[in-house]
């Protein structure tokens, strides 16, 4: 490698343009390869959706929030800043890692083990809900056992690694579920996905990143990732009471049946953002710690990588609104599901936000800012505990998911914060794409008032949506988007 070549800071394990390139190749890959297995993921969750009642499907969801929510408590955030730090980190860096991962993560077994009773008396857990209680701990320690193989693919930004055990994870997670559910297992089929997902995971993982683990403890390593991993680990502790806390007390409020609908309404309103933001954000957060001292080139990344999401995220939005109604009138044993197509719509205003403010808050991190995104996560917090719980009272499921809206649009004071530390460009980034979104969803509502409620109006209108889009996006943008889509998105993250 030449001597010539600009590094990101005398420990740096890799020049700025290899993480450029590497950059780009991961957006590729995980955009990519993880594009379709998303695809089969939201198939399965379909299929799901059809086997299973709205009360089973609300047990998983509500289980799920919990586990969740108690996960938080075996992390500290150690393993975001082996990923975020400036320096190599050493063999006392990662065993101190490992060696407190595992602590934090047995004692939570424990927790779970012991509370299990009292969570089956609030929730009215059954049997089956109590293993799959139990399962979901148990991938929490095979998820552990994962962190400092899957940090050290992260800092070198080996997605096309990476991105394989992510797709062997979720192909027997999807088949496997849907297979037993057809087979009418109920809420068991959960349990077995979840346990085949986390060996095949585990397998996987150390194959493709060998490393022996070991344990140590160094006090001098263990504070300097506690620097950032405590305001990084507080952010995620936010955000888990945010989202699987409230999830967990709306289980009290609405029943299993109630955050059934909600469920449902969540997962397909936020299909969009798992299909497309997820990847770019795990991208970004390595390829920008990377890039921290080298300013001049954040503000056009960023502004780059929200155009991006924004590009797939808001046409997808907007059709998924628009053939909802259609696709649950015409998907047999579908119609029991159109109880939740008002909490869909409504959920879709957060979600719009989060295409644009999540990579912003994702740069804060990434640069170390972490503190200004703790702030903004109380603010998030505070307004959903506020909105939520008591619309949700007043209102049931429509209520919590106007609630969830109310929310989303605070993060307008986000974008405006995020604005006065990176000069992105919004009208490029958002506006536009916005913009031609509203375009095609104006097309499509037009077609769906004229056409039968059909299968075949149902291709009709993807394929004139896709076109509609393609043509107002090309108005507004211009020749750069046919570029950019001819090179495969090199552009993304160059100068």
């Amino acid at each position: 490698m030449q001597e010539t070549q600009e590094h990101l800071d005398p420990n740096a394990e890799i020049t700025i343009d290899t993480v450029k390139s590497r950059a780009v190749k991961g957006v590729v890959v995980l955009t990519g390869r993880t594009f379709l297995l998303s695809v089969l993921s939201l198939v399965a969750t379909g299929f799901l959706t059809v086997f299973l009642s709205p009360s089973e499907f609300g047990i998983f969801w509500i289980v799920s929030a919990i586990v969740n929510f108690l996960a938080y408590f075996s992390d500290v955030g150690l393993a975001a800043a082996l990923i975020q730090k400036k320096e190599n980190p050493d063999k006392a860096d990662l065993r101190t890692t490992f060696t407190v991962q595992q602590v934090l993560v047995l004692t939570l077994l424990v927790i779970i083990f012991l509370v299990s009773p009292t969570l089956s008396r609030i929730y009215g857990f059954t049997s089956e809900a109590r293993m799959l209680l139990y399962a979901l701990g148990l991938s929490l320690f095979f998820s552990s056992l994962k962190t400092i193989p899957s940090a050290l693919l992260e800092r070198k930004l080996e997605f096309g690694k990476l991105v394989i055990p992510q797709v062997l994870e979720n192909l027997v997670y999807s088949l496997l579920a849907v297979i037993l559910a057809w087979k009418g297992f109920g809420i068991t089929s959960f349990t077995v996905a979840v346990l085949a997902r986390g060996v095949v995971g585990l397998i996987a993982i150390y194959i493709l990143q060998p490393w022996v683990p070991g344990f140590a403890f160094s006090r001098k390593s263990l504070g300097g990732l506690l620097k950032f991993g405590v305001p990084y680990q507080a952010n995620t502790l936010l955000a888990t009471i945010k989202d699987d806390g409230m999830t967990a007390v709306l289980g009290g409020i609405l029943g299993p049946a109630g955050v059934g609908f909600l469920g449902w309404a969540q997962k397909w309103g936020q299909a969009p953002l798992r299909f497309f933001m997820d990847h770019v954000i795990k991208v970004t957060f390595p390829a920008f710690s990377r890039m921290q001292d080298a300013k001049e080139h954040l503000e056009r990344s960023v502004t780059r990588s929200i155009f991006f999401i924004c590009f797939l995220v808001f046409p997808s939005l907007a059709g998924l609104l628009v053939l909802a109604p259609t696709l649950v009138a015409i998907i047999p044993r579908y119609g029991k599901w159109e109880p939740a197509l008002l909490p869909l719509g409504l959920i879709a205003i957060n979600t719009l936000f989060a295409a644009v403010t999540t990579q912003l808050t994702n740069l804060l991190n990434a640069v170390g800012r972490i503190k200004i995104t703790f702030k903004l996560m109380i603010m998030w917090t505070v307004l959903t505990w506020l909105f939520v719980p008591i619309l949700s009272i007043k209102y049931g499921v429509n209520g919590a998911a106007a609630g969830y809206a109310l929310v989303g649009t605070s993060s307008l004071i986000a974008i405006f914060v995020a604005k006065r530390f990176v000069n992105f460009s919004l009208s490029q980034s958002a506006l536009k794409p916005l913009l031609a979104s509203a375009v095609m969803g104006g097309t499509l509502l037009f077609l769906r008032r004229i056409l039968p409620v059909s299968t075949s109006s149902v291709f009709i209108m993807v394929a004139t949506g896709v076109a509609v889009y393609m043509v107002a996006i090309y108005i507004l943008v211009g020749i750069s988007i046919k570029e950019d889509v001819q090179k495969g998105f090199k552009t993304l993250l160059g100068k």
